[in-house]
């Protein structure tokens, strides 16, 4: 974990800080390492130099130093910087903040960062209070490949990769089973509440979340996950959480599944009663600022053939709204923030995904949604003050991932860009495997981001190994135009080109025994999946990996925090307000610079 020293301070790539050299030609060689441990039985951190006999502890009011450090003798200059060293602990270990009574971790789904500098102007409510009175890391990113729902939810809250926590898309090819499965669906559960379909349940998450860490503490809490899209909810609550709800388009319902509960409590019976969906019907999507005459962006109006069609209820601001509403109703109905211990909510807002998704970040569409957002946020954040307060509540806002401008934007900026064809792609490698080997159904599933699974029981009766077989798709599928990298599984559990980000990023997002034979990512600005029109998301590429990340509360020392971090750093941020354990499986460090 990287340790914030002062400006005269180094750090090693590794995170291991070293003192800057003293000017005086004794010290040319002298640098003091410093580790980050967690004391065995005490739940607080010591600052060691490897090999001393003492430590620096930091604690929760004041950072002092046990007895010598150093073994040897040190000149005037060198104990100089030892106290140097101290100095600069002791600035640094500022008291954690109080133990909220609620943290509340909201998140808009394909929410570029740059959408706060853009439409910086037209935010007045949430998004303004966050931005002007939060702490605001403007360099977060996502470390994994790909970027996607799933595997965006699943780190923010557990602070592990894919590589870890084994969610590694939204879908994929499962090959016990023989079918592709989601990152949530559950065939030992069913739906709550809506339509007869098989449930949704964090199983397939190998980690734990901030909330479970505080479910096994044994405080007395409630988790809740809220979302349209069950992965958005299921794996922010985590394992142990009391309930996760999402939309069901089928009935119109919010539902659950038999994984937390056999029915809905009375408080979601009554929000599916009342008809949530019915405000959207018959009517249009007007800009926020329409004048009289103006045109709608699109009608809920099928047979409206002079309108764009919005789709479905979730594709419209109108389904964000019921979000909103399903939350604030939550915060009441389960006393959210007035528990023993502290409650964890996760809100995640769905709709400028498929927004995004069907027009492109640049569309005013975009624009419009991202002002309506903020407006929501600040209900919603106004409710939490009014219910809870803000100074007992620890608010995060963040995304899931970010997205690409659409093909034929970037071409119309005279920018590189275009679309790609998954379909394409797995007919060239069935023909280019088939000459080789012979034919059959090579190609097993594509995920239409570069990721692809190879027939075992075709590689055998040709008596080749599925590795074989990838290396001969990875020659030609290197070849292919706009092809920015490939890579086989067996290169990226070699650890092949290890140290470069794209490599890291693909190392980040694999799972052994649930990802593909290969992986083919394009250039910049090229867009994969199936749709003809507007964008997605999926690189290793900064417009879909930098997302905002801001916290608000008590003990947050508000500003702009410009060094680079992980979206990983937030749950064991989190965890450490919260006086609980890291989640099992984040990679993440603390972001203590923020503290009062």
């Amino acid at each position: 974990m990287t340790l914030y020293l002062p400006s005269n301070a180094l750090r090693l790539t590794n995170g291991t800080p070293l003192l800057r050299p003293h000017p005086s030609r004794h010290l040319q060689n002298h640098a003091l390492q410093v580790q980050r441990l967690r004391h065995h039985k005490q739940n607080r951190m010591i600052l060691c130099e490897p090999g001393a006999r003492s430590c620096v502890w930091q604690e929760d009011r004041d950072v002092i130093i046990k007895k010598t450090l150093m073994k040897r003798t040190l000149t005037k200059h060198g104990f100089a910087a030892v106290l140097l060293l101290a100095c600069g602990v002791c600035a640094l270990a500022a008291p954690a903040p109080k133990k909220p009574k609620l943290i509340l971790l909201v998140v808009v789904d394909q929410f570029r960062y740059d959408y706060l500098l853009r439409f910086r102007s037209d935010y007045s409510a949430g998004l303004k209070r966050l931005l002007e009175q939060g702490a605001v890391f403007d360099d977060a990113h996502y470390i994994h490949y790909t970027t996607m729902t799933a595997q965006g939810h699943s780190t923010l809250l557990s602070g592990a990769p894919p590589s870890l926590s084994g969610i590694i898309q939204d879908t994929w090819y499962e090959r016990g089973s023989g079918k592709t499965v989601t990152s949530v669906s559950d065939d030992d559960t069913k739906l709550v509440g809506g339509s007869a379909a098989i449930g949704s349940s964090p199983r397939r998450l190998t980690v734990s979340t901030l909330g479970d860490e505080i479910k096994m503490q044994g405080q007395q809490v409630k988790v809740i996950g809220i979302s349209t899209k069950d992965r958005g909810s299921v794996l922010t609550a985590g394992h142990m959480a009391d309930s996760a709800y999402w939309f069901d388009a089928p009935s119109g319902h919010w539902v659950s599944s038999t994984y937390y509960m056999n029915e809905l409590p009375p408080w979601v019976a009554e929000v599916n009663a009342s008809k949530p969906t019915a405000r959207a019907e018959n009517t249009s999507w007007m800009p926020l600022n329409a004048r009289p005459g103006d045109k709608p962006f699109c009608t809920t109006v099928k047979s409206d053939a002079s309108q764009r069609y919005c789709g479905a209820f979730e594709r419209t601001p109108w389904g964000n709204e019921m979000i909103e509403e399903l939350a604030v109703r939550a915060l009441t109905a389960e006393k959210l923030g007035h528990h023993d211990g502290t409650d964890v909510f996760s809100v995640s807002f769905s709709s400028n995904d498929y927004i995004g998704h069907d027009l492109g970040p640049d569309s005013p569409e975009v624009r419009d949604i991202s002002i309506r957002t903020d407006r929501l946020i600040g209900k919603l954040l106004d409710q939490v003050d009014k219910q809870v307060g803000l100074s007992n509540t620890i608010v995060v806002f963040s995304a899931d991932h970010g997205v690409s401008p659409s093909p034929e934007v970037q071409q119309q900026r005279k920018m590189p860009g275009g679309r790609t064809s998954p379909a394409e792609l797995t007919d060239a490698l069935e023909r280019v495997l088939g000459e080789k080997y012979g034919p059959g159904k090579w190609v097993l599933y594509n995920d239409s981001y570069g990721q692809i699974y190879f027939n075992r029981e075709v590689a055998a009766k040709y008596k080749v190994t599925v590795d074989e077989v990838s290396r001969t798709a990875v020659e030609f599928a290197r070849t292919v135009p706009h092809v920015f990298r490939a890579y086989t599984a067996e290169e990226v559990r070699n650890g092949r080109g290890a140290g470069d980000p794209v490599t890291t990023a693909v190392a980040y997002g694999y799972y052994g025994s649930r990802s593909g034979d290969l992986f083919v990512l394009y250039e910049p600005y090229y867009v994969g999946g199936t749709s003809k029109a507007g964008s997605t998301h999926s690189t290793a590429f900064d417009y879909d990996n930098h997302v905002p990340v801001i916290f608000l509360g008590t003990g947050i020392k508000p500003g702009h925090y410009f060094g680079k971090i992980a979206v990983n750093d937030v749950a064991p941020t989190l965890a450490a307000i919260a006086g609980v354990e890291t989640p099992s499986g984040s990679i993440g460090r603390v972001l203590q610079e923020m503290w009062q």
